[in-house]
């Protein structure tokens, strides 16, 4: 199957050799070709240039792209995807006046979360959670991260990492699963917390390993939650069962999580809403790739990832939505890129690679996702007419999306 676009008025993320991100000044810089053409050959981009240099072909499908603009699919590298039902009432008891901790004191947040989601059935959660993943396919994302957390005992976080593995299975989209057993201590081991860690590390990654249920380990490093000491440990046995480490850090403080991330050599580290000098110099000529949740502060009413020092600094950052029934209830990457311009003062250029190049790296797809690559998936959004891609951001509110290419074929 052969589909040719034609007449685009703008390819972004065009990249002739793959590169794996961009950091610093480079973020500014969002290479394109205007009058484009696009070459899709079954689920990979075959071809693509300008239309004077536009080569005779057989395509089975032509697009006439006029006026509009064509990009690499979202790479959204952090959600929580799967879960059972949802917060509302704590929703309005923030409105109200109570802070997240003090939700979560009083057995709300993920605990709440927790009790839900074992008490539903594992078709149950399938089907509540693939109706979210439908959503944010139609909405632009092309490849999708989806983390375990829910369940904090070994048959719920077994079952949450099957549904992922289900999803993975029965839709188009790249699904990378990570187990993070470690968001919160159940309620039964309050007054033990080694007794939980132990069983994370004990039983939980040999099984969760053995039956190749995910691609990495997170932890939620945090007061309050998992100390720093707890983290390190975590993220030890996870890599010694294949689990590269992502984590949660600095959401509300900065305890020295990323420096243990660092340390880890931890694909991501993520959140980032406090910063200091410390942290930013930490992740300077690492590996690690830096993630910022700006609708996660946007609904908390918390700080942002403070972009512009980051990236003044040389770092690379991605974007992603953090999707969850408490903190984040949107999968939305179009309203990300647009509030990392809005309240992170990100140029469009800089927002765009974060959601794209820079967001597949934080997921281990950097060969496959993320930029309009010969070779690469062919994971597509088609804009509907409109003046510029600045627009993306510009028009928050708007769906400015007309089709959604996953594996070369128009998502129904």
């Amino acid at each position: 199957m052969i589909t040719l676009i034609t007449n685009i008025q703008e390819l972004l993320q065009v990249r002739e050799t793959s590169i794996h991100k961009v950091s610093g000044s480079e973020m500014a810089i969002l290479p394109s070709i205007k009058n484009a053409f696009i070459v899709l050959e079954n689920d990979l981009i075959a071809d693509f240039g300008s239309m004077e240099n536009l080569p005779k072909m057989n395509a089975d499908i032509t697009i006439d792209a006029t006026g509009k603009v064509v990009l690499p699919s979202w790479c959204d590298s952090h959600t929580h995807i799967v879960y059972a039902g949802n917060r509302e009432q704590e929703f309005v008891d923030r409105i109200n006046g109570l802070s997240y901790e003090e939700i979560a004191n009083r057995g709300g947040g993920i605990l709440n979360s927790a009790k839900k989601l074992n008490e539903t059935s594992e078709e149950e959660i399938y089907e509540q959670s693939k109706l979210r993943l439908e959503e944010v396919m139609h909405l632009g994302t092309g490849a999708v991260e989806i983390k375990s957390g829910y369940g904090l005992t070994i048959e719920g976080e077994l079952k949450m990492l099957r549904v992922i593995k289900k999803l993975a299975e029965n839709y188009p989209i790249s699904i990378k699963a990570t187990f993070l057993g470690a968001h919160a201590f159940p309620t039964h081991y309050k007054d033990n917390k080694a007794g939980y860690i132990e069983e994370i590390i004990s039983k939980m990654i040999p099984e969760i390993a053995k039956n190749k249920l995910a691609d990495y380990v997170d932890v939620f490093c945090e007061s309050g939650y998992f100390s720093v000491e707890e983290t390190e440990k975590i993220m030890q046995a996870g890599i010694e069962f294949g689990l590269k480490p992502k984590i949660h850090v600095n959401q509300f403080n900065s305890i020295g999580g990323i420096q243990a991330g660092v340390k880890f050599n931890a694909l991501s580290v993520d959140h980032l809403e406090v910063m200091n000098m410390e942290d930013i110099e930490a992740l300077k000529e690492t590996e690690t790739m830096p993630v910022a949740l700006p609708s996660c502060s946007y609904f908390l009413s918390i700080p942002y990832t403070p972009a512009r020092e980051m990236i003044k600094a040389g770092l690379p950052l991605a974007l992603a939505t953090d999707f969850n029934p408490g903190s984040t209830p949107s999968g939305n990457m179009n309203f990300v890129v647009a509030t990392a311009c809005i309240k992170m003062k990100m140029t469009p250029e800089e927002a765009i690679n974060a959601a794209t190049i820079n967001g597949a790296y934080a997921m281990g797809l950097s060969d496959t996702h993320g930029s309009i690559t010969k070779s690469k998936k062919a994971n597509l959004i088609l804009t509907k007419p409109i003046s510029s891609y600045y627009q993306i951001p510009y028009a928050f509110g708007s769906n400015l999306i007309e089709s959604v290419f996953v594996d070369g074929k128009i998502l129904e």
